[in-house]
């Protein structure tokens, strides 16, 4: 089971990502994916499904033609954790 990150690591970890941004209200954390077309987003998607499988941490998003919105946070954990941060991390990569 995944541990919630707080204090400094949180910070730490937090300071690793470039555009994720807190959700208010919740311990997670989003990010907006912007995409030339469809295509695009769903083999950025694809790429991210497989990923989540092998990690067994899936993310929530949504897609619209070429843009697809992520939250993440482990629901384990309730609230933020290290697969959290390797997710967005290979969401950033893949992207």
């Amino acid at each position: 089971m995944a541990e919630k990150l707080t204090g400094a690591a949180r910070i730490a970890a937090l300071g690793t990502l470039t555009g994720w941004s807190q959700v208010p209200g919740r311990d997670a954390i989003a990010k907006s994916f912007k995409f030339a077309d469809f295509n695009a987003a769903f083999a950025f998607m694809t790429r991210v499904a497989l990923k989540a499988e092998a990690m067994d941490h899936h993310p929530e998003w949504s897609n619209v033609y070429g843009k697809v919105d992520v939250v993440l946070s482990t629901h384990d954990a309730d609230g933020l954790s290290a697969l959290d941060i390797a997710m967005a991390k290979f969401m950033d990569e893949a992207s």
